[in-house]
C-alpha cells in the first residue's frame, strides 16, 4: 500500500509540477494562472496537449519549440520532475497519515514560492497566504481524523513561536530578515511543529545555517558582496524539507 501511495503522489507531483511552471512564470506578473492557455513566449502558439506532457516533451522536442524552434528552459522539466521527486518522498515519509496532503500541498508551495523568490527576491501573498491557509486547514482535518488534535494544537504553537522569533529578528534588522520571510515562516512552523518541537527547532536552524554558508561562499568568491541581497525563502523551505524527510536520524544521532 505504502509504494502505492508513493507511485500515486509523485505522478501527480509531475502534473503538479507542470502547473507550479505556469504559477512561478504567471504570479510575479501579476497575471492569471488560468487564461490564457500555455504559448511558447517566442512565437506566441498555443502549446499542443501532446507538447505539454510532463518531462517527456520536453525531452522529446529537444527543449525547443515546435513551432519556432525557441529553446525552452531547462527549468520546466526540472520543476516537473524534482516535483514527483519531492511528492514522493514525502509520501513514504508520511504515507500511513492523514497529514500526507497538508505535506503535498506545502511542498508544491515551497517550489513555487522559492523559485519565485530567486527570480524577483519576493515570496507573493498571492501564494503565502493561500497557502498558509489551505496547509493549516488540512493538519486540522489530520488531526480530527488521526485522532491527533494534541498534535495540530503543538504545530499551531510551533507555528507561533516561529512567526514570533522572524517577526522579532525582522524588527531588529529588517534588510536581514525581509518582512515575506515573516509571513512565510508561520506555515513552516506548523508544518515543522506537527511532527515535534523538535523538529521545527531543527529545520529553522538548518535553513538559517544553509543561508549562511551560502552567504558565506557568494562573498568569498565575491559572486555578492556584503550589501547585495539573498533571498532567504529557498533556504527555508530547503531547511523545512530537509527536517521532514530525515529530521529523525539526526535528531537521535544529536540525543545520543
Amino acid at each position: 500500500m505504502t509504494g502505492f501511495v508513493i507511485a500515486i503522489s509523485a505522478l501527480l507531483g509531475l502534473l503538479i509540477g507542470s502547473f507550479l511552471n505556469v504559477v512561478i512564470w504567471r504570479v510575479p506578473r501579476h497575471e492569471s494562472v488560468v487564461t490564457p492557455p500555455s504559448r511558447c513566449p517566442g512565437c506566441e502558439q498555443l502549446i499542443r496537449p501532446y507538447d505539454n506532457i510532463p518531462v517527456l516533451s520536453w525531452l522529446i522536442l529537444r527543449g525547443k519549440c515546435r513551432s519556432c524552434k525557441t529553446k525552452i528552459s531547462a527549468r520546466y522539466p526540472l520543476v516537473e520532475a524534482g516535483t514527483a521527486i519531492l511528492w514522493g518522498l514525502l509520501a513514504w515519509r508520511f504515507a500511513g497519515s492523514w497529514a500526507l496532503p497538508a505535506y503535498l500541498v506545502l511542498a508544491a508551495g515551497l517550489v513555487a514560492l522559492s523559485l519565485i523568490d530567486l527570480d524577483t527576491f519576493l515570496l507573493p501573498n498571492r501564494i503565502v497566504y493561500p497557502l498558509t491557509v489551505a496547509v493549516t486547514l488540512l493538519f486540522g482535518v489530520a488531526g480530527v481524523l488521526d485522532g491527533g488534535l494534541g498534535d495540530f494544537r503543538r504545530a499551531l504553537l510551533c507555528g507561533l513561536v516561529v512567526f514570533a522569533v522572524f517577526l522579532l529578528l525582522h524588527l531588529i534588522s529588517p534588510r536581514g530578515m525581509g518582512f515575506g520571510d515573516v509571513k512565510f515562516s508561520f506555515v513552516l512552523g506548523v508544518a515543522l511543529g506537527w511532527v515535534s518541537p523538535a523538529t521545527a527547532f531543527l529545520g529553522i536552524f538548518m535553513g538559517f545555517l544553509l543561508g549562511s554558508v551560502v552567504g558565506i561562499g557568494l562573498i568569498a568568491t565575491k559572486v555578492k558582496t556584503r550589501k547585495d541581497y539573498v533571498p532567504f525563502g529557498p533556504f527555508m523551505a530547503l531547511g523545512t524539507v530537509s527536517a521532514l524527510l530525515i529530521g529523525p536520524p539526526i535528531l537521535r544521532l544529536l540525543a545520543q
